[in-house]
Order: structure tokens, then sequence, then C-alpha cells
């Protein structure tokens, strides 16, 4: 196994050192998050940094680059306070790739790669009608983390939307049923596949076998 100090990783050529670091923290949920301005225009941008941050309240979390980078995303959010975030599905990867391009603000990602926004109730931001899986949310606080000027964006689960075999009868998400998609790196998309599903641990107590098959609800 050879070793890669710090000192020969910052003598690479920046799009070989981004390509390292960011296929170094391995496969990572990818999903769309759609947005609106106050004038109802829409905005739609592929996320890799999205987390879990707690089951009751429900909270999510996504790393939101520099303003001068990203600015329309984290902009709709703070001044509406409601986004939605979509999986991925392969039969529309390359168009939520696409939405990666630094359109003007006055464009909809929306139009321009050919997906198709879909408002649901009064909720005010889009959600992507293509997705098998996604969630409403309503802004709970922007964190700025002043290492590299990005911030941290929470929101607060207030509605999903899935398909029904995807949901199991105790509460789990099979989702290879939606066929939801994972990514690595900057570029890459990948299928999923469930291993299986693991009892609770516990000190001094052996697992039993993982079951693989549990169905759907």
């Amino acid at each position: 196994m050879r070793n890669y100090s710090l000192q020969e990783i910052e003598s690479w050529d920046r799009f070989y050192r981004a390509n390292f670091i960011n296929s170094l923290t391995g496969f990572k949920s990818v999903n769309l998050i759609g947005t609106a301005n106050t004038l109802g225009q829409t905005n739609l941008s592929i996320f890799s940094s999205i987390v879990h941050l707690g089951s009751n309240p429900a909270y999510v979390g996504y790393v939101n680059r520099p303003i001068d980078a990203a600015p329309d995303t984290i902009t709709n959010i703070e001044t509406t306070g409601v986004y939605t975030i979509n999986h991925i599905q392969p039969f529309f990867v390359d168009k939520a790739h696409q939405t990666s391009a630094k359109y003007e603000s006055s464009i909809s990602e929306f139009e321009e790669v050919g997906l198709t926004p879909h408002f649901i109730d009064e909720f005010k931001a889009p959600f992507v009608q293509e997705s098998k899986v996604k969630y409403g949310l309503e802004l709970q606080e922007i964190i700025p983390i002043k290492l590299n000027q990005t911030f941290f964006v929470i929101g607060k689960i207030v509605s999903v939307y899935l398909e029904e075999n995807i949901l199991n009868n105790d509460g789990f998400l099979h989702l290879e049923n939606a066929q939801t998609i994972c990514s690595n790196g900057i570029d890459a998309y990948y299928k999923t596949s469930l291993i299986g599903r693991y009892e609770y641990a516990k000190p001094n107590q052996p697992l039993n076998t993982p079951n693989a098959t549990w169905g759907p609800k």
C-alpha cells in the first residue's frame, strides 16, 4: 500500500486533486434540490452532501458552496424558507448531472435539462415530478463555515412523497425498489443493491444472520 503525503497531494493539478479528494470520502447520497424565488422562478441543483441529522424532529442538512460559486439555491431557501430534496433514478441521471452547469439566475434548470417542476398543494418549492422519492423541507438554520466560506443548511422535513412498494412494514425504505442511485467523486454515479439488514447491535451479543429478504409493506 502506497502512502500519499499532504505535500504530494498539494503539488497535483487542481482537477486531479479534486477528483482524488472527492472520491476518497466514498459513495454518497446524491439528490436534486428544488427551489423557487419570491417571483416563482424555479431552480434545480444537484448535491451529494446531504446528511441525516435527526428523526424527531426530522432534520436534514446539506453543504452549500460559497455564495459566489452557487448563489441561487441558498438565496431562494433563505428568502422563501422552503425547498425540496428529490432522489435521482437512472433514467434521468444525465439530466440531473446537467443541473451542475452554471446557468444564469434567470434560467430554470428544470426547463434547460428537461425535468418537470411539480408544485404540490401550496408548498412554494418545486418537486421533481420524475423522482420516485422526494420530500419538502422548511429552513431551520444556516450555519456559515468560515474555513472555506461554505454554508451548512439545516431543514425540517414537513412532507414526504414516495411509491408504496418502497415502504417496508417496519418503516424502512427499500430504496433499491425506487432504483435510487448514489455517487462518488464529482461525476460518477452508481446503482445500489441490498446486502442485508442487521439487528440492533448490543455489547456481548452476537448478531443474527442479516436478512436481505424482508418484503415491502
